[in-house]
């Protein structure tokens, strides 16, 4: 024992509680399973049986530190411990004084603590008595409201005690929080405890008294709503007496039902619940549900539609308002209109729907354009969001057996809608998933079929509903996440990113006019430049689409209307060029381009394709002195990392035409890096431009910076095709690269690609590596070819590799 402060201070084993506050004069039980727990139990069994509990302020925490245990506790005495089957150990404890933790200590495997004894505080018995008794009738009167407190086996066993027992047994009963018994538990004065007990106990009581208020009220509720239905059943019987039945609801609904021209099959189901809505209780539950399931039959459109629009002059000149280039999408909404118009001529003609899906990066217009093809068809236009979506039943619908069921949304787009023709737009469809509710890719099976949607069930209707007239148009980023036999089902249109030359058109068309209004600016207010759109595009967005172009031509008009409004002395209109936009913006986010500023050893322009659309991919080698181990870093891909070893075997079987000495590859190490290295890559596509790279630092000739490549690599030299060959090319063209490297197969591709990009670009088809590196290295050495090497790589073509763009023809 110790001295601090003219206090005593004794150290003792400590063991953190949860949940539960343990007062003086108490016996708990409670289990310890914590390993330090059971070390400091086991440490107090070896001493005299005394612990220090306190009880922790977060109960989830299983290793508390200091600041996470209350300092005001209770020195307890062990009475009994039980090992139980688990390892946890069972105690029974008994409360002796309170203690306040002064000092806490972490052995090797426990806490212990150095607390200080609380010593009673003296009180007048005067005042002792009288809040004792002001407590007695506070807990006489509990005791009646509660049947359930244990009052008279708690109270009535401490009435004759003395008044630190008597406030502490009635703290540890208290139906509060445990922050509210540490409270008690750190009040040494037992008149101010009690004090607080009483102000508890009182509250307890007005929460009783408040229960039973509210439990008074809504049994007159439902003793009212009782009244109500027998004094409704027995007018019913008057009325039936008098020979006024009355059943007008009931025959409206029928009417409703007769005139809705719904088929067959639904009208029965409707008047099947219409009988059963009549035989039913006016109060009962199930009533407000037939009711709602006959308004949903009645409220859907089971023969309007939308007159089409049968002039396709002014649905072109529709499309060309609303969108700038895009031509494909165009001509297959025109030859769509016009295959409607033939079969409206027809007296065969059968009304077909379709199912068209766009699919590209974000900001290119998808979305919008299925409001474009609504417009210029004529038809309604209703749009669900599918990103997110895990439940089948919001397709379907959910069953009438559950509570609060709904149809699913296409139903209640097509409600929506009101015609059975509309155009439904299904919003990113590539980002649904499944879950234990069903896969909702699954369920738009049978919606997006033209050959079945005829009968499409919704769970809720419970009968077909014709979706054949619908015209369907999903928009996604990506395929690979859509289900093959979903996407079997769709007409698949891709949009690439648009050309500089094409967002300059949409910026100046479009997005201008549009934000300027927005902004609440007039056109002789503001002029815009072109080369202050094309600073935007260039320096302050990288994106395949329009959107982040868009905002930030939104951030310049709010910064002009400011300076419209305050006047600030400027002259109208106001003119922005592209210093004005560098003024506006500040600092430019982008360089233009990402290329080197000349031809450098090891270093190779690559391209790749990513979800919003292509980008220029920097791939980096260099030799070192070493033990053969190639080094591959950027967080790639196991694809890429196989297509890096493919590469190098590739190099070391043309190593005697490369003329290099034979020992180098057994004393050097090659290292590849692709910068952004946060990033992860993958895939085959690189293997011509890590090829490249090592040769180019094995041969110590410098790779052209104006040149990009991408293709696959095998064993042999070959060049095999890849995907993404439009995104890539336009990420080239981006960057204001002259050329770009690519498989001979992959010229099927082209036919894709927009004229300007074909006039500004050179693009080189090859066969094999040799044409690569006689086509990306300053120089290449006639011997390195395959002229006289393997058998099996002199039988492929080594001539000059062919060409597009600005060179004349394909050769």
């Amino acid at each position: 024992m110790t001295k601090q402060a003219d206090k005593e201070v004794e150290t003792y084993p400590m063991v953190p509680i949860r949940d539960v506050v343990i007062f003086p004069f108490m016996m708990v039980p409670f289990v310890i399973g914590r390993a330090s727990s059971v070390k400091a139990l086991e440490e107090a069994l070896s001493r005299d049986k005394q612990i220090f509990l306190a009880t922790q302020k977060d109960a989830s925490q299983d290793n508390p530190g200091e600041e996470d245990i209350y300092r005001m506790g209770t020195i307890a005495t062990i009475a009994q411990s039980i090992r139980l089957p688990d390892g946890n150990i069972r105690v029974l404890v008994e409360g002796n004084m309170r203690a306040r933790a002064v000092l806490f200590h972490e052995r090797e495997d426990f806490m212990e603590a150095d607390v200080e004894i609380a010593v009673p505080v003296r009180v007048s018995s005067s005042k002792l008595a009288l809040v004792t008794k002001q407590l007695n009738q506070l807990l006489e009167e509990y005791s009646k409201l509660n049947p359930n407190s244990n009052y008279e086996t708690v109270f009535q066993s401490v009435r004759k005690a003395d008044a630190e027992r008597l406030a502490d047994t009635i703290a540890a009963t208290l139906p509060v929080s445990v922050e509210d018994k540490q409270t008690l538990l750190g009040i040494i004065d037992p008149v101010e405890r009690i004090s607080q007990i009483i102000q508890f106990v009182d509250i307890e009581i007005e929460k009783i008294n408040m229960e039973k208020s509210i439990q008074g009220r809504v049994r007159k509720g439902m003793e009212k709503a009782q009244r109500e239905y027998y004094l409704n059943e027995k007018i019913k019987a008057i009325n039936k007496e008098l020979g006024r039945d009355d059943k007008n609801e009931i025959q409206e609904l029928r009417d409703r039902v007769e005139n809705s021209g719904m088929p067959e099959s639904a009208s029965s189901k409707a008047f099947q619940e219409i009988r059963r809505l009549e035989a039913m209780p006016p109060m009962s539950a199930e009533t407000t549900v037939s009711r709602s399931y006959i308004e949903w039959l009645i409220s859907l459109p089971w023969t309007s539609r939308s007159e089409e629009t049968a002039d396709l002059a002014r649905a072109e000149e529709i499309l060309n308002e609303d969108h700038y280039g895009l031509e494909k999408i165009k001509e297959r909404i025109l030859e769509f209109l016009a295959v409607r118009q033939l079969l409206g001529k027809s007296e065969s003609g059968v009304s077909q729907g379709s199912t068209i899906c766009f699919v590209g990066p974000p900001g290119v217009g998808k979305t919008s354009l299925g409001k474009s093809i609504a417009r210029a068809t004529g038809r309604k236009f209703v749009r669900h969001s599918l990103g997110g979506v895990r439940d089948e039943a919001e397709i379907r619908g959910h069953r009438r057996t559950y509570v609060g069921s709904l149809p699913g949304q296409i139903i209640q787009m097509m409600k929506r809608a009101g015609t059975r023709n509309p155009v439904f737009l299904l919003d990113e469809i590539d980002k649904m998933s499944s879950d234990f509710r069903g896969d909702p890719a699954s369920a738009l099976m049978e919606v997006l079929d033209p050959e079945h949607n005829n009968s499409f069930l919704d769970h809720y209707l419970d009968t077909e509903f014709d979706l054949s007239e619908v015209l369907f148009v999903c928009t996604a980023n990506v395929l690979h996440t859509i289900p093959r036999p979903l996407q079997d089902r769709m007409e698949i249109i891709e949009l690439s990113g648009y050309t500089e030359h094409e967002k300059l058109n949409i910026a100046k068309q479009y997005l201008v006019p549009k934000q300027r209004e927005l902004k609440g600016l007039a056109a002789e207010d503001i002029v815009m430049e072109e080369d202050g759109i094309i600073e935007i595009i260039r320096h302050y967005t990288r994106e395949s689409g329009v959107r982040n172009m868009e905002r930030e031509i939104g951030n310049i008009m709010q910064k002009l209307a400011r300076m419209v409004v305050s006047g600030n002395g400027q002259d109208k209109p106001l003119i922005v060029n592209r210093a004005r936009v560098n003024e506006l913006l500040g600092i430019k986010k982008y360089r233009q381009k990402q290329t080197s500023e000349s031809n450098e050893i090891g270093l190779v322009i690559g391209l790749a394709w990513t979800e919003v659309g292509g980008e220029i991919l920097m791939t980096e080698s260099t030799i070192m002195k070493g033990k053969g181990v190639l080094e591959l870093t950027g967080k790639l891909g196991e694809v890429m990392q196989e297509s890096a070893k493919a590469a190098l075997s590739w190099i070391r079987s043309r190593w005697s035409h490369f003329d290099l000495e034979e020992d180098l590859q057994k004393n050097m190490d090659i290292h590849v890096h692709v910068p952004e290295g946060a990033i992860p890559k993958d895939g085959p596509s690189a293997g011509i431009t890590i090829a490249t790279a090592m040769v180019s630092s094995l041969l110590k000739i410098p790779v052209r910076r104006d040149v990009a490549m991408t293709g696959e690599i095998t064993l042999r030299g070959k060049v095999l095709p890849i995907g993404g060959v439009k995104e890539k090319i336009l990420a080239a063209h981006r960057a204001g690269l002259s050329s770009v490297i690519l498989p001979a197969e992959n010229e099927k591709d082209l036919g894709k690609l927009p004229a300007e990009v074909l006039k500004d670009l050179k693009i080189i088809l090859v066969d094999n590596m040799d044409q690569v590196l006689q086509e990306a290295l300053e120089t290449y050495p006639e011997e390195a070819s395959c002229s006289g090497g393997d058998p099996d790589l002199r039988k492929e073509d080594t001539g000059t590799a062919g060409s597009v763009g600005n060179q004349p023809g394909i050769h």
